[in-house]
């Protein structure tokens, strides 16, 4: 298990470099310049070279990604060109508020998605299995942005039972802030939600016509054993992967939801930044999303061990 971890560790350094490398490059494709959007409607030509000079607009493309990624080992992300704030002190202030709405809506994404795969898969061709296969239809083929308009007019024009817009934090308000987060939550997870079933349903149907299913039978076991403790357990090795790139996806920024319904995370902060042509805080937040992402993946491998005890060898 350690040299395995061990393994998987090293592989990340030169993944985490070439990422570094494909985000500085990628950046540098975006149009216009960010130190005349810095230098206003003037554009002063000595403030534009002062600008440039201050942020190594004016060295070569090699020379700014070193000196970035010198940045980077030392925790310092650089600085927020328009508002003059660390981009460290942006990503600590935003990613909480999207790693809350992104679990809740992986819990929620968990809790139908797998439920009805597994209904679906024991009790095939039957009701459950064709609701459950029109639910991920469903999931799958309905835009997140009517989704969200919808809930707001039900629960929150109509009904009056949940604010419509905006965030609060759980240290100022618990209940205040899952009211604030369920609607997000469930437009993002109801998404997940379909495929996870889809994926479930398929991973249950293969393990439930399997020798050792048939053998736990055989041995007399209650049926409700032989699919949670025997067929469920193997089917959730595809699953956790599944459910990783769910996940990081959800922390990679839910742009167009975090516009509905006003929530400042990282959907909202990125756009922001490449509007204004703000090159460092669009490099940050995308590098920490990218290890984010890397890191659940490991997480994934890890878990298939805990889960699949013949991979421990």
């Amino acid at each position: 298990m350690l040299s395995f971890l061990a393994r998987r560790l090293l592989q990340l350094v030169p993944t985490l470099f070439f990422v570094s490398v494909i985000i500085f490059s990628l950046q540098q494709l975006l149009p216009g310049d960010p130190a005349l959007v810095m230098a206003g409607e003037e554009r002063d030509p000595e403030v534009i070279e002062q600008i440039r000079k201050q942020y190594r607009l004016d060295q070569p493309l090699p020379v700014q990604y070193v000196y970035w990624v010198k940045g980077v080992l030392s925790g310092d992300l650089g600085e927020s060109m328009r508002i003059k704030v660390k981009v460290r002190d942006l990503v600590a202030e935003k990613f909480p508020v999207t790693l809350q709405l992104a679990v809740m809506a992986m819990v929620i994404a968990l809790s139908i998605g797998i439920t009805a795969g597994v209904l679906a898969a024991v009790l095939r061709d039957s009701v459950w299995d064709y609701a459950a296969n029109v639910f991920a239809l469903w999931g799958r083929s309905t835009p997140t942005f009517w989704l969200g308009i919808m809930l707001i007019f039900l629960f929150s024009v109509e009904l009056g039972w949940l604010p419509a817009s905006g965030y609060v934090r759980p240290s100022e308000d618990f209940w205040g802030s899952i009211a604030s987060t369920i609607m997000p939550a469930f437009v993002l997870g109801n998404v997940g939600a379909a495929v996870l079933m889809r994926h479930t349903r398929g991973a249950m149907l293969d393990a439930l016509q399997s020798d050792y299913v048939r053998t736990a039978r055989a041995k007399g076991l209650f049926e409700r054993t032989v699919v949670l403790k025997h067929a469920m357990r193997n089917a959730l090795t595809p699953v956790i992967t599944l459910g990783a790139l769910e996940l990081g996806e959800l922390l990679s920024g839910a742009v167009l939801t975090e516009q509905i319904f006003s929530i400042p995370g990282f959907g909202k902060l990125i756009v922001d930044s490449v509007f204004n042509r703000d090159y460092a805080v669009v490099q940050g937040v995308v590098l920490v999303t990218a290890t984010v992402y890397i890191a659940l993946n490991l997480i994934a491998d890890i878990a298939y061990v805990v889960v699949n005890p013949r991979l421990r060898s």
